[in-house]
């Protein structure tokens, strides 16, 4: 039995072959490996294009023509290509993933065709019931023509011609359209997409009588001056991505088979918006929406161009990332941060232009990349307390680039550090902070820190002791009020004298009053895990001007409560004048200082009980 079984189990198994379900595969076809059914005709142009490069290869002056013909739901592709014979219908036609033009070495398969996966026809099944070939070998011109033809069901049929069916070699494709697929074969469709797809083919497509190719490229093209040159690529642009660019930068990359141009956005966008560049392979368009093609920090440019050097995906509709394309993103992102440098050095009226849209894609890579930022120092604008600065300029004149990191902070303190002569570069906009710190590593000697509440204080005149002793009253009133708002406050001299008051505060003071209202709100458990996260951070302080009279004149008052209700007034005035966000909390003490100096103001005398 044993014996038996073992002989059974190493018996030899007869081999099967997969069976594959056409109709399923169209489907897959239509729904997930292509985004449009318009990819037929790419495929269509693809064919004959390869047929005609394996043709010339073997006879050069082989004529090198491709015709479309449009017409009540049917289309005839001809093309003056290799052709096949009938064992090559057999071989490659009727065979799924079976290609001619694949081989084995990389560079032979990059010797110039266009297709290589094997599933060109099936394509058309996305949009045509039904495909018929009739082709005749130039290799074999011996051999008769043939005639393929497949439906959408699986099956197909061959049969060979006689000869004054095809008399010259080459391939006519006829397709009749699906029901309601009529629209994709219609002329004005046939002709709007064989013009999107094959304008750079190197030979000669028409649609009827009608030339779709357009060579040279417009890049490629001579003109008279550059003026002209700008002129026309400028058109060219709007023409092709509807917008009309500030500035067009040339892509030249010999070694990697690239020639193209990319055109720089006339409006801001964001950087985490993916850019979308039009990429043609050896003359097909092969996406309109290549997202990796540039680096991440390129977002203000759009690119056209065409490559021999780039792999395709399966679907022919976005390129493989592998070690090739990197190399080549890397090589645009120089032409591009080259053309930003000769902007620098020789045009500083288009930099300017440029700039004033685009900073933020410079300042992007100005940070990784020391010499961008060391040529691009004396151009790229920041917000600071003189104005509207390069950090070339600012540096110049303050001994110490101070800055802070958010746009909150910058507002608290800008007009009181202006008036004291402190400098003050507002790092709160995208990459502004990382800038600022790179600032030493570009200019030597260059001092920059972080603007706290403590330094501003630090720069705020004190007080006469005295005077600051006469008005303890005041200010113990004063502290208690705002005590419970984790706020304390000091009395300085300060301009201008038109602010009566300052709120002063850094991240590590929020988040303490963050994690301390968090507690207080929390269960057992919580507070006690948030109390164990109490830190030692500063706390606010409101700073009140002595020199503003407003502030002189609540500090001669003797009622506490009264005290109390100014300084909660001051206290959100400051809030309001930082334009920072106000928590519930801060709301509730405007509404009820409001309150409270109205009924003040508004209280008077009584005859019946004699009170003020």
């Amino acid at each position: 039995m044993d014996s038996q079984t073992s002989q059974s189990s190493q018996a030899p198994q007869s081999p099967h072959s997969f069976q594959v379900d056409l109709r399923g595969l169209v489907d897959l076809l239509s729904h997930h490996l292509y985004s449009s059914p318009k990819v037929y005709l790419r495929e269509l142009l693809q064919n004959a294009v390869d047929a005609i490069t394996a043709r010339r290869a073997e006879q050069p002056g082989a004529p090198a023509t491709v015709r479309l013909y449009a017409d009540g739901g049917a289309l005839r592709v001809e093309d003056s290509g290799v052709g096949l014979t009938e064992s090559d219908v057999h071989d490659l036609l009727a065979t799924i993933g079976r290609s001619s033009k694949r081989a084995d070495g990389l560079q032979e398969a990059r010797s110039g065709f266009l297709g290589q996966f094997g599933i060109g026809l099936l394509a058309c099944f996305v949009v045509a019931e039904r495909i018929r070939v009739v082709s005749r070998s130039a290799r074999t011109p011996q051999a008769p023509p043939v005639e393929w033809t497949a439906t959408d069901d699986g099956s197909y049929a061959v049969r060979t011609l006689p000869q004054e069916a095809r008399p010259e070699p080459g391939t006519t494709v006829y397709l009749v359209a699906r029901p309601g697929a009529e629209e994709w074969l219609t002329e004005a469709r046939v002709r709007a997409l064989a013009r999107d797809f094959g304008a750079l083919l190197p030979y000669d497509v028409r649609v009827g009588e009608e030339a779709v190719t357009e060579l040279p490229a417009p890049w490629d093209r001579p003109y008279p001056s550059p003026t002209a040159r700008r002129v026309a690529l400028a058109r060219h642009c709007h023409e092709l991505f509807g917008f009309t660019p500030l500035d067009s930068v040339e892509l030249n990359v010999p070694l990697a088979g690239i020639r193209g141009v990319a055109y720089v956005l006339p409006t801001a966008v964001s950087p985490a918006q993916r850019a979308s560049h039009r990429v043609h392979l050896k003359g097909m368009l092969l996406t309109e929406r290549a997202e990796q093609l540039l680096p991440d920090w390129a977002f203000f440019v759009r690119c056209v161009l065409d490559t021999d050097s780039l792999r395709p995906t399966a679907s022919r509709e976005s390129l493989y990332e592998d070690e090739t394309l990197a190399a080549v993103r890397d090589a645009l992102g120089e032409r591009i941060r080259g053309w930003l440098t000769g902007l620098a050095a020789g045009d500083p009226e288009r930099l300017g232009a440029f700039l004033a849209v685009h900073h933020l894609g410079v300042k992007s890579l100005a940070r990784h990349d020391k010499e961008m930022l060391r040529t691009m120092l004396p151009w790229l604008p920041f917000e600071t307390t003189d104005g509207r600065l390069s950090l070339e300029e600012f540096a110049a004149r303050h001994p110490v680039v101070h800055f802070t990191r958010t746009v909150e902070e910058f507002r608290q303190v800008a007009p009181i550090a202006s008036a004291q002569g402190v400098g003050v570069v507002n790092g709160g906009y995208t990459y502004d902070t990382e800038l600022v710190e790179a600032l030493p590593s570009v200019r030597p000697g260059t001092v920059v820190a972080e603007l706290d509440a403590d330094t501003v204080t630090a720069h705020l005149d004190a007080v006469d002791p005295a005077e600051e002793l006469a008005l303890s009253g005041f200010l113990s009133a004063a502290r208690a009020k705002l005590d419970p708002l984790g706020c304390d406050v000091v009395l300085r001299a300060f301009h201008p004298l038109s602010v009566p008051a300052l709120h002063l505060d850094d991240r590590a003071a929020r988040h303490e009053h963050a994690r301390a209202e968090a507690e207080e709100k929390a269960d057992d458990l919580w507070a006690g895990i948030l109390g164990s996260l109490r830190g030692s951070a500063p706390r606010a302080r409101l700073v009140l001007n002595h020199l503003n009279p407003l502030v002189r004149r609540i500090g001669s008052l003797g009622d506490r409560e009264l005290i109390g209700t100014a300084t909660e007034s001051l206290y959100g005035q400051a809030l309001l004048m930082a334009q920072r966000p106000l928590r519930p909390a801060d709301s509730a003490l405007l509404n009820r200082a409001f309150i409270g100096l109205l009924e003040w103001a508004t209280h008077t005398d009584s005859p019946e009980d004699g009170s003020r």
